[in-house]
């Protein structure tokens, strides 16, 4: 089967062809742009393909050449491979990468590396100078070798403060994508570390991860916080309860680049939710656009402080709120105000282009989302603020222990479309 031909010249692409490249002869036929012009290329794309020790090498050895490579696609590469060849075959990869002085992102999302393959990882990870973004998605990582890569990414902060003294030009880390990995709370305290490292990371990602409430605290307060610039922070499906959901609304005035927050599928809880909403409605976050808050067991009173917030000038460029799964009645009067806020926005938009590149047409890009799993608000609330926080607190136990026997669960394997369309977008953003 013959490579794929890119519509830029300046992309080398084998993109899912589905290639099994055991040796440098099955390369043969594939590889010529690599070798004709390497100079000219930027982007390179080896992924949906397996590939065995033999071809890694023989790639390790024209890379090199890619003088002006800025960005390489190595996801899902290992397919149907035995453990014992996929650190060799990622060492000579990634050694090789390391001499491309432009490279400044990488993807190896949806390949199992987990602790007896991650130790190619390292090295990359805590020397490559130019890295400005990482994707390392679906890889079965787990909160062993899940620190490893954290630690890694802190050693890379050191590696770039001390080339900036020496007078070297390089890029801040700016978006890390980590999801769908096991990292669990047992991680957090290195990640914790890794960004406050790395205080100028614009994009994080850490979906399905096991992460439970003292791991999210951890990551919040003393990782997360001190990245001011943060833009993107997507933590769905963690475990939050009020305690996480309280950490988040004490650190969400330290964002006020702030464009979306997603913590859907958390658990806020009910006064969880009123304090995150309450926490955006003091003013700080005024640049978000997107909330995914769905299935947190938000109440009427949290509904109706996200819709105060909104209505209000704390957050005047709000266009897209998901809330499916909560506990509201679907005839409370805040939604339809909430529909009419977001409404408006978007007619404003068609009229000023106040939201530049985005698509009017998409509808997972404003309003609300579809209210069609619903709960019934309990009728019997209590107001009695000290039992309300031992339900709390035996919620939080009762979380824990089904935490632990999700824990058993295999990690799936399916792809994360949304992880791969940002690395598209970012990896056809002109990198200056």
């Amino acid at each position: 089967m013959a490579s794929s031909v890119p519509s830029d010249p300046a992309t080398f692409s084998l993109r899912n062809l589905a290639l099994k490249l055991n040796t440098a002869d099955d390369l043969t036929p594939h590889i010529g742009p690599l070798t004709s012009s390497p100079t000219t290329i930027t982007h390179i794309d080896l992924s949906g393909n397996t590939l065995g020790v033999a071809a890694c090498e023989h790639i390790s050895t024209l890379l090199p050449s890619l003088t002006s490579l800025r960005s390489a696609n190595l996801a899902d590469i290992f397919t149907g491979r035995l453990l014992a060849e996929i650190p060799p075959a990622l060492d000579a990869l990634l050694t090789a990468l390391r001499k491309c002085e432009k490279l400044e992102e990488i993807n190896l999302n949806d390949n199992a590396f987990g602790l007896n393959t991650v130790e190619p990882l390292r090295p990359f990870l805590a020397n490559h100078v130019p890295l400005r973004h990482l994707y390392l998605n679906n890889n079965g990582l787990g909160p062993a070798a899940g620190t490893l890569v954290a630690q890694s990414l802190e050693q890379l902060a050191a590696r770039k403060a001390e080339a900036r003294k020496d007078g070297q030009q390089v890029p801040d880390l700016e978006t890390v994508v980590c999801g769908r990995n096991r990292l669990e709370a047992g991680s957090m305290a290195a990640w914790a570390k890794a960004f406050s490292a790395h205080g100028k990371v614009k994009t994080v990602k850490m979906v399905q991860n096991g992460i439970r409430i003292e791991g999210i605290v951890t990551l919040l307060k003393d990782g997360l916080a001190k990245c001011t610039g943060l833009e993107v922070l997507d933590l769905q499906d963690n475990t939050f309860t009020l305690k996480a959901a309280k950490t988040l609304a004490e650190v969400l005035p330290a964002w006020p680049s702030l464009m979306e927050l997603a913590v859907g599928d958390c658990l806020l809880s009910a006064r969880g939710g009123v304090a995150v909403a309450e926490a955006l409605g003091k003013g700080s976050n005024g640049k978000v656009e997107v909330l995914r808050l769905g299935f947190n067991e938000i109440d009427a009173k949290g509904l109706a402080a996200l819709v105060k917030a909104a209505e209000g000038k704390a957050l005047p460029r709000l266009r897209r709120v998901e809330l499916n799964g909560n506990k509201f009645s679907e005839d409370d009067e805040n939604i339809e105000a909430l529909q009419t806020i977001l409404s408006a926005r978007k007619d404003e938009s068609e009229d000023t282009d106040a939201y530049p590149g985005l698509d009017h047409e998409d509808e997972n890009s404003w309003g609300l989302d579809e209210l069609d799993e619903l709960e019934d608000e309990d009728s019997d609330d209590e107001d009695d603020a000290a039992e309300e926080d031992d339900e709390a607190e035996a919620e939080e136990a009762s979380i824990v222990r089904d935490a632990d026997l999700a824990e058993d669960e295999p990690v799936s394997q399916k792809k994360d479309e949304d992880v791969d369309d940002l690395a598209a977008a970012l990896g056809k953003t002109e990198i200056k």
